[in-house]
């Protein structure tokens, strides 16, 4: 009886470690989500760069950017704090001022302290298209066209094709739309777009910057369709779904870049050809008052004047405080991994650079890994991740 008492005493004591330790750990998890675009190198493939304890749940970038702006975990089908986000979709100027109004208020003892907007990886983005025949090489006459509706015949970019053209689009908010919007927007002349059915800007139909496809639009046209669920993934199954379609999605999905039959090229280039030095490396990293401001951490390109044009960034979003220490240091110790160096092969190269490219991404600069890191993860800087003097006191909830 003795024996099986402290048998079951100490079965007891095992479930009550257990248990602590299985609350310490739900405690300690990182929760976040967003883009579709990096989803897997962030999470869910063999060498997916996120830590095990880092969950992503994949929404795209609109709604991943506001269950991060106001807290609310329901839209990552979660419970708790959210910890981050993933976008593509830069940090409007209007989200940053309703965060701060609302989280960040100087003086409030409950405020979440300032937000902290960083570029993970370069990426370009994709033209997929289902129409058998050679290679496809888009002018931006051709591109603007097509997306903005006025070009409907594969006969008005190949004569050797024909057949009408149908446009398959992310339907939900969406950082891939806003990078191939900003390229648009850049690059398009009036002429380009003229008589199509694009909001008017100074009395003329012209795209803009917009995260939701259908918001270029005062009426989508009619050859155009929505893919049926979120992500790239969805949008390149919807395009080979059917003959006589395009689309666009990030590069991580496109099974060959350089087959110019399947994804075509633009002004000449595949999308893996995007120049670093004539695109990526043209915007330094912000110093001094500009690095205060979150929107300077992340540049925009519209229609550069060398190599393949639609390419950008996919953003990390984080707090800066932190009431959960632990949290904020698995934050910190993730952003030093990420944005550190290392030496492989007498190469200095950022340690997650083989699995960027190996999703066909495009690692950061140097000077942005080393300005990063500096800032947002050296513990000592006043900006950085769960700084004890800055985020005394304040943070994101438990």
């Amino acid at each position: 009886k003795i024996m099986n008492k402290y048998k079951t005493l100490a079965a007891l004591v095992a479930t009550a470690l257990l248990a602590t330790a299985g609350a310490a750990s739900a405690q300690t998890a990182v929760t976040g989500g967003g883009a579709s675009l990096p989803a897997d190198l962030y999470k869910g493939s063999a060498d997916s760069i996120l830590p095990a304890n880092f969950s992503y749940a994949v929404t795209g970038s609109g709604t991943g950017k506001k269950a991060f702006l106001e807290n609310n975990s329901a839209l990552f089908s979660t419970t708790g704090t959210v910890h981050f986000a993933g976008s593509d979709s830069v940090l409007s100027s209007t989200e940053l001022n309703t965060y701060n109004s609302t989280y960040n208020v100087s003086g409030d003892a409950n405020r979440y302290g300032a937000l902290v907007q960083i570029p993970s990886v370069a990426t370009s983005v994709t033209i997929p298209f289902n129409k058998a025949g050679s290679a496809v090489d888009l002018s931006v006459t051709q591109i603007c066209g097509i997306f903005s509706g006025k070009i409907t015949s594969w006969s008005s970019i190949d004569s050797a094709r024909s057949g009408a053209i149908q446009v398959v689009y992310r339907g939900e908010s969406s950082g891939t739309t806003e990078l191939l919007a900003r390229f648009l927007t850049s690059a398009c002349k009036p002429a380009d777009v003229s008589g199509t059915a694009l909001k008017l800007t100074n009395g003329v139909p012209a795209f803009s910057v917009q995260s939701t496809f259908a918001n270029l639009f005062t009426t989508v046209p009619s050859n155009f369709v929505a893919a049926p669920a979120t992500g790239g993934t969805s949008v390149y199954n919807a395009v080979y779904a059917a003959d006589g379609r395009i689309g666009y999605v990030g590069p991580d999905v496109i099974p060959s870049l350089t087959d110019a039959t399947k994804v075509a090229k633009v002004k000449g280039f595949s999308p893996d050809e995007v120049s670093v030095q004539a695109t990526l490396e043209t915007v330094a990293p912000p110093t001094d008052a500009a690095a205060e401001n979150p929107a300077n951490w992340v540049p925009v390109f519209g229609n550069p004047n060398a190599g393949y044009p639609i390419a950008g960034y996919t953003n990390f979003v984080f707090g800066q405080c932190y009431k959960n220490g632990t949290v904020g240091a698995n934050i910190r110790g993730f952003l030093t991994r990420h944005y550190g160096s290392t030496v492989i092969n007498g190469v200095e190269q950022g340690p997650n650079d083989a699995a960027i490219r190996a999703h066909k991404f495009i690692p950061l600069t140097k000077a942005w890994r080393d300005a990063i890191r500096t800032r947002f993860a050296t513990a000592t800087n006043a900006g950085a991740v769960n700084n004890p003097s800055t985020c005394s006191g304040i943070g994101r909830p438990l």
